[in-house]
């Protein structure tokens, strides 16, 4: 009899379940759920707490309506029996993290806390701790942290030691009261299982824990601040476990909640963006894999540790073991377009769009597919919530200009396009000037697979070949395919549906493809290459 496992997958907006036959690969069924609560960067959900500038939270109870929803639904979409389903895996962003009480509670679930901004999940793009980050830095630069260097010489506002240092100075009740800081997949995973786990690839990545060395030492959070000597310790115990172990099994509470039978499998979690690269069969070097979403996330393997300067971390067994794992990324990418449409785009369009019966993104794009490269003379830089690599400050913001009385709206669509595609192209530079060796590129996500016009240019801009990932939940099919459970397909034959279709350069705009820095000052730019060249310098300047 056939067996069957599930992903789930968190990402910014929403969470989805799919059902994989674990032999063949093969995709039954999907279900999606929008975050009731959706982003909190204004208010919590009385209405009347307001929140401070760059906070972005999220309501747990969200996680676990999705878990209840999707669930059964792809098993009834599928007529699959739950007795069928060999385990279930979880992805999720990172750093996304919460403090909770011993048996899992978070503490916005407690009554006295529902109006503290602190008690709720800090979501990966919470930036409101920037200025801890930098305490950070400065700290480990004078003490000569060896661990600095693996993560491209700065410490990120998004990572978990800021956001547990912003709680610790802004709401020491909190800190106390909380018996764990964890990320939300770990989180969750406990809500199946019962059991705290903590996954190596957060811990890695976002955490500053490597296999070899563990934590930064207490001594150098005693430098930090006295009060976090022991942070590793009293808010971050529980056991870390590899990519593609068993947590442990679907608890009573656990399936009473997903219907799922007690005893099923259940995998470590993992961060949704790294756990899908083996899903269109990247299993060694030299293939980067681009997660294109609200941000984009950029993995590599390497057989080698290299520091790269601006990078988010390189490490070991972080993606797939025995390899390192490199990651780099744009903190503002279908962030970007949404924030567009929403605040920029007249009505006109939008009533368009409809009568055409089409998104106002697909609008955009067909006008903007008209464009000449340049021919809006616009300058863009997508800095909008602030620069991930190479930069590493979420305190940069986004640029404009040449705007006049006759610009369309779809111009400025291509032009924020094209600052998304040079800030990948940098990322893309630093590596190969680092010494990690980039032969192909395979992008994957919603934006990948829908925007035709995006991956066109994108191949443009970085003069490579851009493979589109087959599978539109590329995230959520890797864990029922890299989990601890029977399965005769392994990743490394990669999956039948995932394998990617590709994009290669346009002849018709070659001036996106030589180097910026390199050119000659009397190369023909057209004005919106001019912004190009004129950002790629800007970054190169101020590494």
């Amino acid at each position: 009899m056939a067996k069957y496992s599930i992903g789930l997958d968190f990402g910014t907006l929403s969470g989805r379940a799919l059902l994989v036959d674990v032999v063949t690969g093969e995709e039954l069924a999907t279900a999606v759920m929008n975050y009731p609560h959706a982003v909190m960067d204004e208010y919590l959900p009385d209405g009347t707490t307001r929140l401070a500038p760059d906070w972005a939270l999220q309501h747990p109870k969200d996680y676990l309506d999705v878990v209840a929803k999707v669930i059964p639904e792809v098993l009834t979409a599928a007529s699959v029996s739950a007795e069928d389903v060999v385990g279930v895996s979880i992805d999720f962003t990172a750093c996304t993290v919460l403090p909770i009480l011993a048996d899992g509670t978070p503490l916005c679930f407690l009554p006295e806390y529902e109006k503290e901004p602190h008690a709720y999940v800090k979501l990966w793009k919470h930036h409101a701790a920037q200025d801890k980050a930098e305490i950070i830095n400065r700290k480990a630069e004078e003490l000569r942290e060896p661990w600095l260097a693996r993560y491209g010489g700065k410490v990120s506002s998004e990572w978990i030691f800021p956001k547990i240092w912003q709680t610790l100075d802004e709401a020491p009740e909190i800190y106390e009261k909380a018996a764990h800081f964890i990320e939300a997949g770990d989180w969750l995973t406990m809500q199946l299982t019962s059991k705290l786990t903590r996954n190596a690839c957060a811990a890695g990545y976002k955490a500053i824990w490597s296999k070899k060395d563990g934590f930064p030492s207490s001594a150098f959070f005693k430098a930090l601040d006295p009060r976090l000597e022991n942070v590793v310790c009293d808010k971050l115990s529980g056991p870390i476990l590899a990519i593609g172990d068993k947590a442990g099994e679907i608890s009573a509470s656990g399936a009473a909640l997903t219907g799922l039978k007690p005893g099923t499998a259940v995998g470590v979690a993992n961060i949704d963006a790294h756990v899908a690269v083996p899903a269109p069969g990247i299993t060694t070097p030299g293939t980067m894999l681009i997660i294109m979403g609200t941000s984009s996330c950029h993995m590599l393997l390497g057989d080698t540790e290299v520091n790269v300067p601006g990078i988010c971390g390189v490490v070991e067994d972080g993606i797939i073991g025995g390899y390192l794992g490199y990651e780099a990324g744009q903190s503002c990418v279908g962030d970007h377009f949404d924030w567009f449409v929403k605040n920029c785009v007249p009505a006109s369009y939008h009533e368009a769009a409809a009568a055409e019966g089409i998104s106002i993104h697909k609008y955009l794009r067909e006008k903007a597919k008209k464009l000449s490269v340049g021919e809006s003379g616009l300058i863009a830089l997508d800095w909008w919530n602030g620069n991930r690599s190479v930069l590493v400050d979420v305190d940069l913001t986004g640029v404009l200009l040449g705007m006049t009385l006759t610009t369309k709206p779809e111009e400025i669509y291509r032009a924020l396009i094209e600052a998304t595609a040079f800030g990948t192209r940098k990322i893309i530079e630093t590596f190969e000037k680092g010494g990690v060796h980039i032969d192909r590129i395979i992008a994957a996500g919603g934006i990948a697979e829908k925007d035709e016009l995006m991956m066109q240019i994108y191949s443009d801009v970085c003069n490579r070949e851009i493979g589109i990932s087959g599978s539109p939940q590329a995230c959520a099919l890797a864990p029922p395919c890299s989990a601890p459970w029977p399965r005769a397909r392994q990743p490394a034959a990669g999956i039948p549906s995932a394998r990617p279709q590709s994009i290669c350069p346009s002849l018709r705009t070659p001036a996106m493809r030589p180097t910026p820095t390199m050119l000659p000052p009397t190369m023909p730019f057209t004005p919106s290459m001019r912004h190009c060249t004129t950002t790629s310098a800007v970054v190169q300047t101020t590494l």
